[in-house]
């Protein structure tokens, strides 16, 4: 049985007053008034950003998308990888590792050194030193190179070290026979300063595909939380239209005045999910602003009236050949395995090197000497530089028990076993997590496709709802169940695409690599 309302003069009255609170509520929500366009720069292609705050402007509602203020994935890879600061933090890690492998080098600079003493006391020049010499480091041999010229005279000096008037000149050679012939502390040094160029690089990929694959997770985010605010915003709207048809129908008898009330409900529960979705909204643009910045350093905004770009809503995951491209290529060139390589390089250099300090240390030196202090003086035979004027010295040292040298060898070949072991477990870690998001892919694409068709059944049952509401068979009730149901329906779509999207770009920073914005 159904109760008819007659009609009676507290009607309109009510109905009035509806309308008078709906418009005050209208005017009063952002969503529902025109709105007007932000100013913004165009820093390169359709990137639009400024540095004027645009937060109170929630975004457009429109179905129809502005090209002209869409920002694509690849306008912020764009800016990110130009202007990001951690991104250009992580190339400094390159530089960085350069200035060590200079620094190595300096060891094998050539060194000159100069001495100067004189004591003259009553008349009588007790001594007169003069002594310099060029030391040029070879990297053959970890041989020295030493050309010097010593001049001591006075009448209290030294005859062991005594020279002519005019002073001796020497060239000669140092060789470690024994401990630092293959490799001493300078080439050790420096190999292993060298190897850490390698090790910076790889750290250097690691944090930029960190930054991106975080740049990436907020993009869609945001690409969400506006999907998110238009759907709602075409809700109102269509709850806004049904309250005005219904108002009216009321007004001249055709519908119950409850069901007006119950259209009005629709609307605030609908303002109030709206202004939900709006601050989810600014919130997602101002986290993706942390990722903007301008040439010169400055942050940037990204404008309200900005947009993401559109995806296709079937999406398929990704063949079984990117797979294993993935797979391969990060087993080859994972930043963490190229670190953990890197350290191996390094610990076998060491390792190299704690070898040779078990020998003993045995160095050869040996210079030939002359008077002659220049090439154009005079000098005797017997004075000039021949294999019967020479200095030669040799020294020995060997530590009986070796226990410093065998326990520095030993740590260094514990150090290498927890390498291996860390680069077994390293390596199986990241596959596995290479086939999990594969696997989460898998899942989205199957779970998407359910949902569209999940879609496409509810907006049958929604139209078949309003056809039986024009007929007066079904309820104001049923109709927005159904409407919301099918709102909340393609949230949840927007929602397994942007899941989608993040775990397509968490895939390809699991492999050590990232994923092009131009193949979005």
């Amino acid at each position: 049985m159904k109760i008819k309302f007659r009609r009676f003069p507290a009607t309109g009255i009510l109905i009035l007053l509806l309308l008078i609170t709906f418009r005050s509520i209208a005017q009063k929500s952002p969503g529902l008034r025109k709105r007007t366009t932000d100013q913004y720069n165009k820093t390169t292609g359709k990137t639009f950003v400024s540095n004027t705050s645009t937060q109170n402007n929630p975004g457009p509602t429109a179905a129809v998308m502005d090209t002209s203020k869409v920002f694509a994935l690849e306008d912020l890879q764009l800016l990110v990888f130009r202007y990001h600061p951690v991104v250009k933090q992580a190339a400094l890690l390159s530089e960085s590792a350069r200035a060590n492998v200079l620094q190595s080098l300096g060891y094998f600079d050539p060194a000159l050194k100069a001495g100067f003493g004189r004591k003259l006391f009553g008349h009588t020049e007790y001594y007169n030193h003069w002594n310099s010499e060029l030391k040029i480091p070879l990297w053959l041999a970890g041989a020295d190179l030493k050309v010097g010229y010593d001049r001591n005279v006075g009448t209290y000096n030294n005859p062991e070290t005594r020279t002519p008037h005019s002073g001796l000149s020497a060239v000669g050679l140092s060789i470690p026979l024994g401990q630092g012939l293959i490799i001493d502390s300078r080439r050790n040094t420096l190999r292993q300063s060298k190897i850490m160029v390698q090790y910076a690089e790889a750290e250097q990929l690691k944090q930029i595909n960190s930054t991106w694959y975080a740049v990436v997770k907020d993009y869609w985010g945001w690409y969400y939380a506006h999907r998110q605010y238009a759907l709602v915003t075409e809700g109102v709207e269509l709850a806004e239209r049904r309250f005005r048809a219904l108002s009216r129908q009321t007004t001249i008898g055709d519908k119950p005045v409850i069901d007006s009330v119950e259209a009005y409900i629709t609307v605030q529960e609908r303002i109030i999910q709206k202004e939900k979705a709006k601050i989810e909204l600014q919130n997602a643009r101002l986290v993706l602003s942390n990722h903007l910045w301008s040439a010169e350093g400055n942050p940037l905004e990204l404008p309200a009236d900005a947009a993401p770009q559109e995806i296709a809503e079937n999406i398929s995951k990704p063949q079984q050949t990117v797979l294993d491209t993935l797979i391969g290529q990060a087993s080859g060139q994972h930043p963490e395995l190229l670190k953990l390589r890197s350290k191996g390089a390094q610990l076998a250099v060491e390792r190299s090197y704690r070898q040779e300090m078990l020998k003993p240390k045995l160095n050869v030196s040996g210079s030939l000497i002359s008077g002659r202090t220049n090439f154009g003086a005079y000098s005797p035979d017997y004075y000039d530089f021949n294999w019967s004027n020479y200095k030669v010295g040799v020294e020995f040292a060997f530590p009986l028990f070796l226990r410093a040298e065998r326990g520095k060898l030993k740590e260094v070949k514990i150090k290498q076993r927890e390498l291996d072991y860390d680069l077994q477990q390293t390596g199986r870690e990241i596959r596995n997590n290479i086939l999990a998001s594969y696997n989460d892919l898998s899942a989205y694409s199957a779970q998407l496709d359910v949902q569209l068709k999940s879609i496409s059944n509810q907006q049958i049952l929604l139209k078949g709802e309003t056809q039986k509401f024009d007929l007066g068979e079904s309820t104001l009730f049923l109709i927005n169940s159904r409407e919301s149901k099918l709102i909340d329906m393609k949230i949840k779509r927007e929602s397994m695409i942007s899941s989608y999207q993040k775990t397509l770009a968490e895939l390809y920073y699991k492999a050590g690599t990232r994923q092009d914005a131009t193949l979005y």
